[in-house]
């Protein structure tokens, strides 16, 4: 990097809009959405899709809810062609759904575009030159005249072999791009889209669609939305124009870019699934559709499946959608923090149906877009005592005493520690069976059996202590007081009960009891211990033992 002051760069200079009126504004309906997954995003892949693939992706498409999808450059090469045919042909094509394709400013590219769209039943027809200062100066050594000029005989063009298309019952829709328009200057932008929109002369019913797009992102979102508000307001036709973005994300803002100049007054969005695109990607529409019905507003595409939805796009595209990537990665839903893990499952615990989504550190319902709620909390050496229950309980069926939480959390994370990873729910019900149900050291239980007479309780125990079987003996007012004081008569350490829990685990006539019974020895700390069995006096008589063992395993 060049060291302070940097000059090799320069800031990107504001726009003159003192009267801006976006920041004030709420977004409150969705924009009409355009899918460029099939032509910007597939010219971006390593390996483009093979006409089965975006078949199959433009069937995803339409399941998903788009109405406009670009499809390809129908006169760039015959593949494209094709599979334009191919839709048509076919009739893949639902009444509702126009196909949208791209051509630049050629007459002989426009005829080619058109043979591709014959038979069509609605289409958009989207035409481009490049505008900027850099292009004008070095790709085209063209003066802004020029540019015009290439631009409005481009559309007359396009009017004029359109026409056939017309008269057999397409209903043909025309785009303009500016191509680079936010590094073109306000004013040349806004003089060409009049000069084009002087051509088609569009009408009320039938809009001209200018999509400005963010070909390169070089300024701060506020600033595109500067821009997208000073053509909205410039603009000679507005009735007449819908306001297509096209932002890409250079600067890692594209969403927010978007967001902002839908504030601004644009109408439409193009964009991709997921942010496919040259360089660092176009638009992630999946992230600006979904940021919208959290905020209440239904963005009218339906990514209720969002499992679905990546796993075509991952095999088609070769791509694989970030863990982070917001609603879809793999871990959007995961907390590894305890203190998150913790706040997400007591504000769940009492999360209603019928209320406004409230769930701490999840912004939207998982279940909404298909997504599972088991996949909330992983552990790691970071987790916390919330994260391990929440874990045991919805996974596995234990429904721990609160006071239990913080025993088995600093086990598990001890674990983790000393692995240096993540631990998958399994690994967590290994370390609970190890540290509570399956110690039979240095006291085992062998046989229990009680007796009731005049109020009291009387057991025989049989266990083996250090290696040796023993018969224990005890009486009280219950099963557990009495193997407490049959107990009492061995040389293991006297305790006193604190607290005892059990529920069942899972149901029916085979459903199993655990129990958790909390002990306070002479010396040392109270600690749990956990039991299951089928019979729940037994399952409670197995915590104890499980308590004691333990107790003892500190102690050495």
């Amino acid at each position: 990097m060049q060291s302070a002051p940097v000059t090799k760069y320069r800031p990107f200079p504001p726009v003159a809009l003192p009267n801006r009126q976006w920041p004030n504004r709420t977004l409150d309906r969705a924009p009409h959405w355009c899918s460029v997954d099939l032509r910007d995003g597939n010219q971006a892949l390593a390996q483009p899709m093979s006409v089965e693939e975006k078949l199959e992706y433009f069937d995803l498409l339409v399941r998903i809810g788009f109405k406009e999808i670009e499809v390809g450059f129908p006169s760039a090469s015959q593949i494209e062609f094709d599979f334009c045919r191919r839709l048509i042909d076919e009739n893949r094509i639902p009444g509702d759904v126009a196909i949208q394709i791209l051509c630049q400013c050629r007459e002989e590219l426009i005829v080619r575009s058109c043979e591709a769209l014959r038979g069509a039943k609605n289409v958009i027809f989207h035409l481009y030159n490049s505008t900027s200062p850099a292009q004008r100066k070095h790709v085209f050594n063209a003066t802004q005249d020029d540019i015009v000029r290439i631009a409005v005989q481009g559309t007359k063009w396009v009017k004029q072999h359109t026409q056939p298309l017309a008269a057999a019952g397409t209903h043909v829709r025309f785009q303009y791009s500016p191509e680079s328009f936010t590094s073109t200057e306000l004013e040349f932008a806004l003089r060409i889209c009049e000069a084009v929109t002087d051509v088609w002369q569009p009408t009320v019913d039938n809009k001209i669609i200018l999509n400005l797009p963010a070909t390169v992102e070089y300024a701060t979102p506020n600033v595109h939305a500067d821009q997208i508000e000073w053509m909205h307001t410039h603009l000679t036709r507005r009735d007449r124009t819908l306001i297509s973005l096209h932002t890409h994300n250079d600067r890692g803002t594209g969403v927010a870019a978007t967001e902002l100049s839908l504030l601004a007054g644009a109408d439409r969005v193009e964009g991709t699934l997921f942010g496919n695109g040259e360089r660092t990607g176009n638009l992630d529409i999946v992230t600006v559709a979904l940021n919208l019905y959290t905020h209440g507003v239904h963005p009218h595409l339906d990514f209720g499946n969002i499992n679905e939805i990546r796993e075509v796009y991952e095999r088609t595209t070769r791509l694989e959608v970030p863990a982070r990537q917001p609603y879809a990665g793999e871990l959007t839903f995961t907390a590894f923090s305890g203190s998150h893990q913790d706040a997400i499952k007591k504000s769940w615990a009492v999360q209603k149906p019928d209320e406004p989504w409230d769930v701490l550190y999840i912004p939207i319902d998982p279940a909404d877009i298909g997504r599972s709620y088991k996949a909330i909390i992983r552990i790691n050496a970071q987790s916390g005592k919330g994260g391990v229950a929440y874990v045991l309980e919805n996974e596995f069926g234990f429904s721990l005493p609160k006071l239990m939480h913080k025993e088995i959390g600093k086990r598990v994370n001890d674990v983790a520690d000393a692995r240096g990873t993540e631990l998958q729910p399994d690994d967590i019900h290994a370390v609970f069976r190890e540290e509570y149900l399956e110690r039979t050291a240095p006291l085992a239980l062998r046989a229990f059996k009680t007796a009731e007479h005049d109020g009291a309780v009387t057991c025989t125990a049989e266990v083996v202590l250090d290696g040796r079987a023993a018969t224990l003996t005890g009486s009280g007012n219950g099963p557990i007081d009495a193997f407490t004081r049959a107990l009492a008569t061995t040389a293991l350490p006297k305790f006193e009960v604190l607290s005892y829990a059990e529920h069942s685990l899972g149901q029916g006539s085979e459903a199993r009891a655990v129990s958790y019974i909390q002990i306070k020895p002479e010396r040392g700390l109270a600690l749990f211990g956990a039991g299951i069995d089928t019979n729940i006096e037994l399952a409670s008589i197995k915590a104890i033992v499980s308590a004691l063992n333990r107790a003892l395993a500190k102690q050495s």
